[in-house]
């Protein structure tokens, strides 16, 4: 499912409309307000490299070592350098997190001065260090090439009015000598103009995606892993929990409110029905069996009998057979599945029909459960209306929630007219 305007550079460089959106125009704003900023640090890094550059040829050429004068003037600004980079990269960093907004609408971590020496030591400082010898290096020469290709093409453009010059103008090392043979450079001027724009923008996009990675904080890969296996942790043991519950729930609460409602059932029939004890007993009977009858649905929400029973195909068959719609499933299921897997995949089926059934106006939907590698895959399509959206209310973001709490993905593709089409992958390792 797409969103209507496109958060970043690179998602809009997609769409057919771009030329005509805002995203041009704020694509050559970064662009003109990276030069200035590129420059500058260009001019830093020159200072420092000529010389080092100066060093190695002399080097290369005459095999002779460099004056001690020049060693120690490139030691101590290497030194130099080093030294101020982290400061003066966390200035550039601040300034590039605004700037960045121009071309990239997704939010990015503030950045504070974390001290002296932490600055130094953290592995985010030195991705930035990186990105400022990046943007003073690297970017330039890009530039440069990007601005004579744009220089080139408006020769070409404008060759037709200078083809009468005394001067006699050159379009791509081509002497012009007359309009007429001006102006089919001119032509193919103006049809690289709408080229050039898309060059711009993905020029801008390229710099902005380096921007991002360089700016958003470094991810503690065994703090992330510590968190997943935490995660796993209170999934199972919620899992747990939720099936000793049933059992407590099916094996002693059920069968005794079961009794006792056979219990109130036989007394109705030995009590006479003008006796002042009959209403009092009828209404307790009858809460008795409204109770058993909401006990045996919470029993069925934690972990549903069929699915105990008939397994994960069996349930879902049960579940479409209890549908208003037409539903067909289709099972390649080889061998046993988690438990919890197994749960989850029941749940999202009956979410899923629920939604077909409750909002698309399908007639018909279509369930398919598949082993693919190490995953069970899940998917439920219908013919309906389309155009679901989670952030409209709760039941895809819960599902989705329930999908992630034992590491799969949901995926939705539900289009404005249909059809819908809902994709969940759950990780089958036991």
């Amino acid at each position: 499912m797409t969103t209507e305007h496109p958060s970043h550079l690179a998602e809009a460089l997609r769409r057919r409309r771009w030329l005509i959106s805002a995203w041009p125009w704020r694509a050559l704003a970064y662009l003109v307000t990276t030069v200035p900023i590129a420059g500058i640090l260009g001019v830093g890094l020159v200072v420092i490299g000529g010389p080092m550059l100066a060093a190695a040829s002399t080097l290369r050429r005459h095999g002779r070592a460099p004056s001690i004068a020049l060693m120690l003037f490139l030691i101590t600004s290497s030194l130099i350098l080093l030294a101020l980079a982290p400061i003066v990269s966390f200035a550039l960093a601040t300034g590039e997190r605004w700037r960045l907004r121009l071309v990239d609408n997704r939010p990015l971590p503030s950045s504070t001065w974390p001290g002296l020496v932490a600055r130094y030591r953290s592995a985010a400082t030195w991705r930035e260090v990186a990105y400022l010898f990046w943007l003073g290096g690297f970017t330039p020469v890009v530039y440069w090439v990007f601005l004579i290709l744009v220089l080139l093409d408006l020769g070409m453009v404008t060759s037709p009015w200078l083809a009468g010059d005394a001067n006699e103008p050159v379009v791509l090392w081509q002497p012009i000598d007359s309009t007429g043979e001006a102006i089919p450079y001119a032509i193919v001027g103006v049809l690289l103009i709408p080229v050039l724009w898309y060059a711009a923008g993905l020029l801008a996009a390229v710099q902005a995606a380096v921007a991002r990675w360089a700016l958003a904080s470094p991810v503690d890969a065994a703090a992330l892993r510590e968190v997943a296996r935490s995660r796993t942790r209170l999934v199972s043991a919620y899992e747990a929990e939720r099936r000793r519950i049933e059992r407590d729930l099916h094996d002693g609460a059920q069968p005794r409110l079961t009794s006792l409602t056979l219990q109130l059932g036989l007394a109705r029939l030995d009590v006479p029905e003008d006796s002042p004890a009959a209403r009092p007993l009828a209404v307790a009977h009858d809460q008795a069996r409204g109770l058993m009858v909401m006990l045996r649905q919470l029993v069925h929400g934690i972990r549903p009998q069929s699915l105990t029973d008939l397994g994960l195909a069996g349930a879902a068959q049960e579940l479409a057979d209890a549908s208003t719609v037409a539903v067909t499933v289709r099972a390649d299921l080889d061998g046993e599945l988690p438990e919890i897997v197994e749960t989850t995949a029941y749940f999202v089926v009956s979410e899923a029909l629920g939604n077909v059934v409750r909002h698309s106006g399908a007639t018909r939907a279509d369930v398919r459960l598949t082993r693919v590698g190490g995953d069970l895959v899940v998917e439920v399509s219908d013919d309906g209306r389309g155009g679901a959206d989670p952030s409209l209310g709760t039941g895809l973001t819960g599902l989705a929630d329930r999908v992630a709490a034992v590491d799969g993905r949901l995926l939705l593709s539900s289009p404005p007219g249909g059809p819908t089409l809902v994709r969940v992958e759950l990780p089958c390792r036991r």
